[in-house]
């Protein structure tokens, strides 16, 4: 009778702790894609860091911007040296977005997530397009796609600090 008494307490016990596991899968799977926001007054999103944080994620799209100036820069030269345009895009490809912090990703919003690693992969992208001698109106072609982007993710998202 203790021996089933037993057996009973730890199915319980195991039951209890996969719901429990289901339950908080659940919230950090919500919260990754929802990421840390609330509805803004001008009906875009506001993503809410740190100050540190969203200081962080605007100095990193200050270098995005700072890639794109590089680049069209170089291309209004007379006499344009594509290796520059190249560093400028390959500065703000996938290796600019290795060591961000898993803290902020996890509180911004999918859409966010995905559309500033596309223009990180696009980045590198831009570089192996100049890099292989695309002309400045394919080049130009790509910047306008990614600065596409640029636009809709500001239109949807503001940060705002907790």
């Amino acid at each position: 009778m203790n021996a089933i008494r037993h057996l009973i307490n730890w199915r319980v016990v195991g039951v209890g702790t996969a719901a429990l596991w289901v339950i908080t899968v659940m919230i950090m799977l919500t919260w990754f894609i929802q990421g840390h926001t609330r509805p803004a007054s001008d009906g875009r999103t506001e993503i809410l860091l740190a100050p540190a944080e969203r200081d962080l994620v605007l100095a990193e799209m200050r270098d995005l911007l700072k890639a794109v100036h590089g680049v069209v820069t170089v291309l209004g030269r007379p006499s344009p040296n594509l290796k520059d345009a190249e560093g400028a895009a390959r500065a703000a490809g996938m290796a600019m977005a290795v060591d961000v912090n898993p803290a902020i990703m996890l509180k911004l919003p999918l859409a966010f997530k995905q559309m500033g690693m596309s223009i990180h992969k696009d980045m590198d992208h831009l570089a192996d397009g100049i890099a292989q001698g695309e002309t400045s109106q394919q080049i130009l072609s790509r910047l306008s796609s990614m600065t596409a982007r640029c636009t809709t993710c500001h239109d949807m998202y503001r940060f705002a600090t907790k």
